[in-house]
């Protein structure tokens, strides 16, 4: 199932944008904006519930590495 992405909202990377130096380029803006929309992203799956528990995590992880 395909999710629709979060909105981000402008305060936010106006905010995450001044924290910028003076000088910048388009790929640190856009790494920025990219980090915000996947923090978002994150924040609406817990909302969702769509969460794995460190323990599930684990058993997963070690199963990887077999």
């Amino acid at each position: 199932m395909k999710k629709t992405p979060e909105l981000l909202e402008r305060k936010k990377v106006l905010r995450s944008i001044k924290d910028l130096p003076e000088r910048f380029s388009s790929d640190d803006v856009m790494e920025r904006v990219l980090l915000l929309e996947a923090i978002e992203e994150g924040l609406s799956d817990i909302k969702a519930g769509r969460v794995v528990s460190l323990a599930d995590a684990k058993k997963k992880h070690q199963r990887w590495l077999k």
